[in-house]
């Protein structure tokens, strides 16, 4: 690429001029060095700030001129910047591949029958009468099978097993299908104010990973044995559980939730399928900028998830983020391929995302960060994010008609 000696010339003066306003140099005022002075003592200065002004512009004329979409920054090589010459240089960049889309409209998913049984509903609503129970206090007789013990616990690990344990007014219920089974055989038959201390050794295969395979001495102080009441299975039952008429309604919207939340499920499922054909039926070359670009998304969402889920700082700088990388590199790959594939779906069937719709992701992004719509709006403008937001909706269209279709 050339930019002409003329352009190199005009940029070149006005740099100068900004210097001179600038410069301190002993000898002059400020606003006052000689352009020839300046030319002397900031000549690579003067030749670093060209390049940096005129071949992004340059570039990206030239690539706009031959119909080219870089995806990457270019890399710039044989640069050579001479006075009253024109400025050269070769570039190198990714661009976005030419994709052509073939076989979607023959694409076919299962589409799953939703069904909830009589059962499924009935233990949903006895699990909202566990969250009603009432724990009344039992004087006069240690704890049985049944009962809960209001305890205080102490947990000591074996030396390097984890840390300590420290817990007041758990209830722990003896013969429980959760309860570990030494705290059931040393805590059944003691009273109110009584205290017994135990090993207890977890599994491998503990739902709790802070405890899995470790062993522990308790000391546990029983404060109080409690009975658990459930509340009667009744229409009174029902209104206390909110803005229903009789148990009858309950089981009704129990019922038509789990069949939405199943249905919604069933589709995204379909979709992700749907997509892995896709993707299989059309293969083509991903420039690296786009996969890139695509695993910091993921790693950025993974780890703000983990933050969110309590990932301490220390924790976060031990991660072998290489390692991750690595293995999200495949999965990555998938997703940019999908991506284009889906855009090119949407301009094969002139799918578009009304105005409407982008106001609707501004005004739901703007309730979620406390601030107005036209602030949201300003800030993805800037960034980029409207495209992005409107990228997202389109593609979303396209899987819907990918999968309407295929039913």
């Amino acid at each position: 690429m050339e930019v002409p000696a003329e352009e190199v010339t005009r940029e070149t003066q006005s740099l100068i001029l900004k210097y001179q306003k600038n410069a301190r140099l002993p000898g002059f005022r400020r606003g006052h060095v000689p352009a020839s002075i300046i030319r002397q003592r900031f000549s690579e200065d003067l030749k670093s700030d060209v390049v940096e002004a005129l071949v992004p512009r340059y570039f990206r004329r030239e690539a706009d001129k031959l119909g080219l979409k870089p995806v990457s920054q270019p890399r710039v090589t044989d640069l050579h910047i001479h006075d009253n010459e024109p400025l050269r240089f070769r570039a190198s960049f990714e661009v976005m591949p030419e994709v052509k889309v073939e076989g979607y409209r023959q694409l076919r998913a299962d589409k799953t029958e939703v069904n909830v049984t009589d059962e499924e509903v009935e233990q949903t609503l006895n699990g909202f009468r566990e969250q009603q129970a009432a724990y009344t206090t039992v004087d006069g007789r240690p704890l049985q099978d049944g009962d809960f013990a209001q305890a205080s616990l102490d947990g000591r690990p074996r030396e390097g097993q984890g840390k300590p344990i420290h817990m007041d007014e758990v209830l722990v219920e003896i013969g429980g299908k959760n309860t570990m089974p030494e705290f059931t055989a040393n805590l059944r038959g003691v009273g109110a104010g009584e205290e017994r201390t135990f090993d207890v050794t977890y599994p491998e295969d503990s739902s709790d990973r802070r405890l899995a395979g470790k062993s522990f001495a308790y000391t546990v102080k029983v404060q109080s044995v409690k009975q658990k009441t459930l509340p009667e299975l009744n229409d009174d039952f029902a209104k206390e559980l909110g803005e229903f008429a009789d148990l009858a309604d309950v089981r009704k919207r129990i019922r038509e939730s789990m069949e939405s939340e199943r249905r919604q499920n069933a589709e995204r499922e379909a979709k992700e399928k749907l997509i892995v054909q896709l993707v299989q039926r059309n293969e083509f070359e991903v420039p690296d900028a786009l996969v890139e670009r695509q695993l910091d998304s993921r790693l950025d969402r993974g780890l703000r998830a983990l933050v969110a889920q309590g990932l301490r700082a220390e924790d976060l700088k031990k991660m072998d983020l290489k390692r991750l990388r690595s293995d999200q590199r495949e999965q990555a790959l998938q997703d940019v391929k999908a991506s284009l594939l889906l855009e090119k779906i949407a301009e094969e069937e002139k799918i578009e995302v009304a105005e409407e719709e982008i106001n609707r992701e501004i005004d739901a992004l703007a309730e979620q960060s406390k601030q107005t719509p036209e602030a949201v709006r300003a800030r993805l403008t800037e960034d980029g994010g409207l495209d992005r937001i409107r990228a997202r909706l389109l593609n979303d269209k396209a899987l819907d008609l990918l999968y309407r279709q295929s039913a």
